[in-house]
């Protein structure tokens, strides 16, 4: 049988079609590989990403629950040393919040519970016991009371250590509730508000405040107290607490004197003109017959530091002045000229010892739910 004969040169076409289609085939395969290969990153990266979101969410949901537990834990052991306050003023029933600071039975509240009333009755371990007060003191906006008892007592922390978006827990007794505990964080550290200066800085939380949980403990995760919530703001959406310090000067000056002495050493401070050693704070006036004009200071001194505090802005002079106790030596540093100085001055009895700050209790009607800082009549700080 005789053969199909094909010409040589359609074999020659048919061998380059065949060739060109081999090479196009291949380039789909390379192509469709590279594809591939391109495919599978965006797939692997978006299996990775899904993985990271839920390992996130998995780690905020666990640290949510750890939080939890710290709270759990930071009441259990504090709340046996809270103690709900009964008194009675001269318009009406006064219930607040107290907390032990010693094993003795002493205890820190708010001026606006244990300041200016009395008959006081604590509860404390299912049982009620008259309590009598050591001092209150309206310029910190503290009061101390004290029952006859042993009792357990809150360790002391340092408000120092706190910035803003710590997280804090408070424990009081609101609208007459059992004792509860709140959650919240530092806002601000405050010197003023609505434009009236507090005696010392005050701490400014986003912490609910309802009446009854004036006197509250302020602690830190590791259950320190750190302050003691005076005073609630519009709304009952937030609140101010006393630093522990300040009550713990108060404290200091009734163990050495029996009463709070607030120092004096007469000076009034403004802005300067520029800064020197770091400071702002211009000596403008020096009170006649105060301490400081018995010490040596001058206006136009540079102030650079009362005592232990140091000090940069004229703001600085309140909490320098709240912590002179009267009766003692304090050292001031000032800058005049080139010269660096340091001068002894003995604090007197502060003018507004008697007077100054009030605070609204938590839920005060009255006060329109606001804090009413210590009024000073203008926007300048006052005079250490």
């Amino acid at each position: 049988m005789r053969g199909l004969r094909v010409p040589v040169s359609q074999v020659k076409n048919l061998r380059h079609a065949m060739s060109r289609n081999a090479a196009f085939a291949l380039i789909f395969c390379l192509s469709a590989g590279s594809l591939f290969a391109q495919e599978q990153p965006a797939k692997t990266t978006t299996s990775e990403k899904t993985k990271e979101m839920f390992e996130r969410a998995l780690s905020r949901a666990e640290s949510a629950t750890a939080i939890s537990h710290q709270i759990k834990d930071v009441f259990a052991r504090a709340a046996k040393a809270v103690v709900k306050i009964h008194g009675v003023d001269e318009h009406s029933e006064i219930c607040g919040t107290g907390f032990f600071i010693d094993p003795t039975g002493t205890l820190y509240t708010a001026y606006t519970v244990g300041g200016e009333a009395g008959n006081f009755t604590i509860e404390f371990g299912g049982k009620k016991y008259p309590a009598r007060q050591l001092l209150a003191d309206i310029r910190s906006g503290t009061a101390m009371l004290k029952i006859d008892e042993a009792t357990p007592a809150l360790p002391i922390g340092k408000s120092e250590q706190l910035e803003v978006a710590t997280p804090v827990v408070s424990i009081g007794f609101p609208l007459d509730l059992p004792e509860t505990p709140n959650f919240g964080m530092v806002a601000g550290f405050d010197r003023k508000y609505l434009g009236r200066y507090f005696s010392t800085t005050h701490m400014r939380l986003n912490l609910p405040s309802q009446r009854g949980e004036a006197g509250a403990p302020l602690l830190n995760m590791k259950g320190e107290v750190v302050g003691i919530v005076v005073s609630s703001l519009e709304n009952n959406s937030a609140c101010y607490a006393v630093p522990i310090e300040a009550a713990e000067k108060i404290r200091g000056d009734f163990m050495r004197f029996g009463e709070a002495r607030h120092g004096w050493i007469g000076i009034n401070v403004s802005m300067a003109h520029q800064p020197v050693e770091g400071s702002l704070a211009e000596m403008t006036q020096i009170m006649e017959d105060a301490p400081a004009a018995r010490s040596g200071v001058k206006a136009g001194d540079i102030l650079l530091q009362v005592g232990r505090k140091k000090v940069t802005q004229p703001e600085d002079v309140l909490d320098a002045s709240f912590f002179i106790t009267a009766g003692d030596v304090v050292p001031i540093t000032v800058m005049r000229g080139n010269q660096k100085l340091t001068f002894s001055v003995q604090a007197t009895m502060h003018p507004a010892s008697r007077t100054g700050l009030l605070l609204a209790a938590p839920g005060t009607p009255a006060m329109n739910q606001q804090a009413i800082p210590l009024s000073l009549g203008s926007d300048v700080p006052p005079t250490p």
